[in-house]
């Protein structure tokens, strides 16, 4: 394998060797999922997008790649960070190998780094801006490249689907926007039989009602919900009108359009068993999450929303429930893609809102 370098924009390097997509020069930002299992969950998960992401598990790749377990088809990750690859995977289900995969996909790679020292520097650092690189020749002239680099805001745009489709079923008339969602959360709601209609992001309210939906669902998504101001009108317009879960950015975006605010954290919650509580029974979940954004915790005391979870590692606000309506939130990822499985029963609460709660509008 030949020589691969990632700098950062603390002017800091890491050697490694290249696998996945060949590149000349690739932005991202460096963030880290602490996640054993679930790679390619992660690689196509459409919250990654325009992110490096580096794995703190040392070994990737050993059970392969396959479709099954695609969270969306065309994945928009950046480029991907890891120790060491399995160059062999060795696994039934497998079809391609994690760096045929990537290079299918034009997603470039790194391993044979530090992986532990690189995200010792992300938790003390934050997140932060990356590139990779073939060569460091012209190391200086990188790093003003890399400096002067911005991300677009538009992440949500594209992710999303372009049109709406359907998905038959017998049961209830869910509409799913897709701010970036992940194929998970139609697994959960086609296994419980739902006719689900999928519509961009930027659908209005007049046009999700237009559709007699039993329920809304806000779907998972990139990029900080403020940018999302078509989401945020969305929820308004749907408030009071029809039942609503909210997933990771659905969870913020019904924050903002209730009146709270959001903020960036220094180094985001991604990956698996992360330990929520739910504030009204005690119970403790453990959870799949992947967010750099988190509703600010201050801001909800003049707003119709309530706290229904906390995350137990830092205090961040991980569930929440109108007051007057009925319309829920949680910051994490109940639809498990990859695991732990606690909080799937999140769906079924779901839909008993949908049959049999009262919405006060």
């Amino acid at each position: 394998m030949s020589k691969r370098y990632l700098i950062l924009e603390d002017g800091s390097w890491f050697e490694g060797k290249a696998f996945g997509a060949p590149i000349t020069e690739k932005f991202g930002e460096v963030v880290f999922n602490t996640g054993m299992t679930g790679y390619q969950e992660t690689i196509s998960d459409p919250s990654y997008c325009d992110q490096f992401v580096v794995m703190t598990y040392p070994l990737i790749g050993n059970y392969g790649i396959n479709r099954d377990d695609f969270e969306t088809i065309q994945p928009s990750i950046s480029g991907f960070i890891v120790k060491e690859y399995a160059e062999f995977p060795s696994n039934f289900r497998k079809e391609w190998s994690l760096d045929s995969f990537l290079k299918q996909k034009e997603i470039p790679g790194i391993a044979n780094i530090d992986t532990r020292r690189l995200v010792k520097k992300i938790r003390e650092q934050g997140t932060m801006k990356g590139v990779m690189v073939e060569s460091i020749e012209d190391l200086e002239a990188i790093k003003a490249r890399l400096n002067d680099f911005t991300f677009k805001r538009d992440q949500v745009q594209r992710v999303s689907t372009v049109k709406p489709y359907v998905v038959p079923g017998k049961s209830e008339r869910i509409v799913l926007v897709d701010f970036g969602m992940k194929h998970g959360i139609l697994r959960e709601f086609t296994q419980r039989h739902c006719h689900i209609t999928v519509v961009p992001y930027n659908t209005s309210a007049e046009e999700v009602l237009q559709l007699k939906p039993d329920g809304v669902m806000l779907s998972n998504g990139p990029g900080d919900p403020k940018d999302v101001t078509v989401g945020i009108e969305l929820v308004k317009g749907l408030i009071g009108k029809v039942p609503i879960f909210g997933i990771c950015l659905g969870h913020q975006l019904i924050a903002l359009a209730c009146g709270a605010d959001t903020h960036k954290m220094k180094f985001g919650h991604r990956g698996a068993n992360h330990p929520v509580k739910d504030l009204r029974t005690g119970e403790v979940w453990m959870t799949s999450q992947n967010h750099g954004y988190a509703v600010t915790q201050e801001s909800l005391a003049q707003t119709s929303l309530k706290i229904t979870q906390i995350a137990l590692n830092d205090d961040t606000v991980e569930g929440l429930e109108h007051e007057l309506y009925d319309v829920f939130s949680v910051q994490y990822h109940p639809e498990s893609s990859p695991g732990p499985q606690d909080s799937n029963q999140l769906f079924d609460q779901f839909l008993q809102k949908v049959t049999g709660g009262v919405t006060h509008a």
